[in-house]
């Protein structure tokens, strides 16, 4: 049974990328891997970010940012902004060889002097050096933003290959905290890859058609259910043990008549 109308959401995308039987067992069967904390300041960035942006958006102009990198663009203007950036509508299309509903919400659109979008994440941490994308994290980083750069020409929207994440770094080397986060703002530009996306739907509708997945090498999720599966047996078998030896040297009940 799938998802109500077929819903495909790009993190299920990525959940299927990261382990099939995962994917599967959470898309197919309703059993969803252990939430994580809410990252509740990264939200609280976001939330500002969209703001500050909001402010050029309205006025038509440049950030300070986008002038800071050369960049010659200005925050996109469209009615239908707020529902792409809303996370139970996002930008939608349905994929017709599959019948799923794609879906994915972003955080901000920018377009260039050509009239091309650049779709742009924002992203939140503290290093004590700048942030780039080359850890595991940011491997599924950049399919966000190529499934977010894919949906967009879906629709019909002229997209530019590049997008920039918007990478707010906080900064750890200050005397005292004094009730407020500084942070250095980066405009790291990446060049997005979309071919992959059309195989992967059509392989994830193969994947929920068939028997349960392997897990994918390295799945930490996927290991804990196996040692606690395992664990439950063997819990079980030594309380028969026990429960069987204890009944074996207990006298009889009933007494023996001569």
């Amino acid at each position: 049974m799938y998802a109500k109308n077929n819903k495909l959401s790009r993190s299920k995308i990525d959940l299927f990328i990261q382990c099939p039987r995962c994917f599967y067992l959470d898309y197919k069967l309703g059993i969803r891997r252990p939430d994580m904390p809410a990252f509740t300041l990264n939200s609280a960035v976001d939330h500002l970010l969209k703001k500050e942006f909001d402010i050029h958006r309205v006025k038509g102009v440049a950030h300070p940012l986008m002038k800071k990198y050369g960049l010659a663009a200005v925050p996109f203007k469209h009615a239908d902004l707020e529902k792409w950036r809303h996370n139970f509508t996002g930008m939608q299309y349905r994929h017709e060889p599959t019948g799923f509903l794609v879906t994915g919400a972003i955080d901000d659109v920018w377009q260039n002097a050509r009239g091309e979008l650049h779709i742009v994440d924002y992203k939140a941490t503290a290093k004590d050096r700048d942030p780039d994308l080359e850890g595991q994290w940011q491997q599924a980083y950049k399919r966000q933003m190529e499934v977010y750069q894919w949906l967009f020409r879906q629709d019909g929207f002229s997209v530019s290959d590049i997008g920039y994440f918007v990478y707010v770094n906080g900064k750890r080397d200050r005397a005292a905290f004094d009730a407020k986060l500084e942070f250095d703002v980066l405009l790291i530009p990446y060049t997005g890859k979309t071919d992959w996306i059309e195989p992967t739907l059509l392989t994830i509708k193969e994947t929920l058609s068939g028997e349960l997945p392997t897990p994918a090498g390295g799945c930490e999720y996927c290991a804990y259910r196996k040692a606690a599966a395992e664990a439950a047996v063997t819990k079980t078998e030594k309380e028969k043990t026990q429960k069987e030896t204890k009944n074996e040297k207990e006298p009889s009940d009933k007494a023996t008549l001569f």
